[in-house]
């Protein structure tokens, strides 16, 4: 979404699970809007937070009018078997996208579109590399092509769906995932509490979620050094975002058991 859009709006790390909720990005031309709508990975629900990231891609496999599903080459297995019989059963166009191309061999290549084209027959496969931008133009025309006829349901200068305090959260919270390990950076949700933009500076305070005290710790880090890299990190961003100084502070708060709690999702996004 972000190579189609044009600009990072959902946040990259190595890590599983990065993408929490249901992001739309909105490509507009002279004759055409095509709205994205880029959702968590599919993944068994452990606990509650899971179950609600579940609902957000049910939600985005009824709305679609074409249907992407992004693996790399090296993925060879369904991770849940009923939620792909249902893309199977879907009438919308399934296009099957094969990402990170450019750190395979062409062996490997020919074997991954070869196992995803048996898998669904009627799905159209194509090699992709998101970050060097390999066959995203024509991705493009090709999907422009399959959009349904239908006025614009956004203006045309608008790029998501997200306020701005929700990139903030997701800034911060994708230095959290680059920066520690183990369970951390799934234990973890970001609140901003304050968002005030000047002309000239962005001033900006949220709050870390942790479940534990003894995570708020390890956020925190000795004398406070794990917590000023991820500010330091997240400001970089952010300035790069929003194309203005940015001051952030951050604080780090224990709500136990928040990836449980109804209540505290709510709070968070996760349960309309």
């Amino acid at each position: 979404m972000n190579a189609l859009v044009g600009k990072e709006l959902s946040i990259i790390t190595h890590k599983a699970q990065t993408t929490r909720h249901r992001i739309l990005g909105i490509v507009n031309g002279p004759d055409f809007q095509m709205v994205l709508s880029d959702t968590p990975g599919v993944i068994k629900p452990a606990y509650e937070m899971q179950t609600s990231m579940m609902n957000f891609v049910k939600e985005a496999l009824v709305d679609a009018d074409v249907l992407l599903y992004m693996v790399t080459a090296e993925e060879k297995e369904l991770k849940e078997e009923r939620f792909f019989e249902k893309i199977k059963k879907s009438k919308a166009p399934l296009f099957v996208l094969i990402n990170k191309i450019d750190q395979i061999s062409q062996e490997a290549l020919e074997e991954s579109v070869a196992y995803w084209q048996e898998l669904f027959p009627k799905a159209r496969v194509f090699p992709i590399s998101a970050l060097t931008g390999f066959y995203i133009p024509e991705l493009l025309e090709i999907l422009i092509a399959e959009l349904p006829e239908s006025p614009a349901y956004f203006p045309k200068d608008q790029l998501t769906d997200k306020p701005e305090r929700f990139f903030v959260n997701e800034s911060i919270r994708e230095q959290i995932l680059s920066n520690y390990s183990k369970e951390i950076p799934y234990a973890v949700e970001v609140v901003t509490e304050e968002f005030h933009e000047d002309p000239k500076i962005i001033k900006i305070r949220a709050v870390i979620m942790v479940e534990r005290e003894t995570q708020k710790g390890i956020v925190i880090g000795h004398k406070g050094s794990a917590l000023k890299r991820v500010g330091i990190g997240a400001r970089k961003s952010l300035q790069d975002f929003f194309g203005k100084k940015i001051h952030l502070e951050l604080y780090v708060k224990v709500s136990k058991n928040w990836r449980s709690s109804a209540q505290q999702l709510k709070r968070f996004g996760y349960n309309n």
